[in-house]
């Protein structure tokens, strides 16, 4: 009796990245939409072309930002989870999209390094001869 063995096919979450975690875009125009039923706002989202030539909705996170048509932007998954069709989500900080300004918590999502008059001064163990 002969085994059969079969390929379980596995559905990717980021189907446009084709296995890669990142991907760089041309933005394609700029615009913004509201969020279904419980919750109200105004949100930012590019329609841009990644690399692999496919065209995809990418949300901007943050407050404000500086993209136009043709900037380049990092995408990578995980998008808004109250924005219909928009499964993407920008990277502040990289080539064209700036981080946010004055921010101070959690930086790192939005691009921001630690200002230098909050960097805390090291103590010297040892005094320099």
């Amino acid at each position: 009796m002969a085994l059969i063995k079969r390929k379980l096919k596995i559905k990717k979450k980021m189907y446009s990245f084709e296995g890669n975690p990142f991907s760089k875009g041309i933005t394609i125009k700029v615009f913004i939409i509201t969020p279904k039923k419980p919750n109200s706002a105004r949100r930012s989202v590019i329609k841009t072309e990644i690399s692999i030539f496919k065209k995809v909705l990418a949300y901007i996170p943050g407050i404000g930002h500086n993209l136009k048509k043709h900037s380049l932007v990092l995408v990578s998954g995980r998008g808004a989870r109250d924005l219909p069709g928009v499964s993407y989500r920008c990277i502040r900080g990289k080539y064209d999209l700036s981080g946010v300004l004055n921010r101070l918590s959690r930086r790192s999502i939005f691009g921001i390094k630690l200002a230098d008059n909050l960097k805390k001064k090291i103590r010297r163990k040892f005094r320099q001869i």
